[in-house]
């Protein structure tokens, strides 16, 4: 499957493929997108915080309390943010568009 990451500045994009039950937050780390992940998928913090495009966050299941709550401490947090480690893909996210934040900051560098 199809997952775009749509790069802080507005300009650059980033097209990858994804398999079914891969975690977002993997999948951006793997080609080298700026979210920390730092509780790694724990829910702990905010630092996988991505926009997803309006046309596609329906497609997604709804966000747990927790998950809200870290949310509200995302930097630039918007109606359709969401924190990667929460996304688990299947074949009905295919062609998902994410937004990487202006505001995001990887504290960890390059991998």
């Amino acid at each position: 499957m199809r997952v775009t990451f749509i790069h802080a500045d507005g300009k650059g994009r980033t097209e990858t493929e994804a398999n079914a039950g891969d975690v977002l937050l993997d999948v951006a780390q793997a080609h080298l997108m700026p979210l920390e992940g730092t509780c790694e998928g724990q829910m702990a913090c905010s630092t996988c915080h991505v926009i997803v495009a309006k046309a596609d966050f329906d497609r997604l299941p709804p966000a747990s309390e927790e998950e809200e709550d870290m949310l509200d401490l995302a930097a630039g947090a918007r109606r359709t943010s969401r924190l990667a480690c929460q996304i688990v893909l299947t074949g009905d996210l295919d062609g998902l568009t994410v937004h990487i934040p202006a505001e995001s900051r990887n504290m960890q560098g390059p991998r």
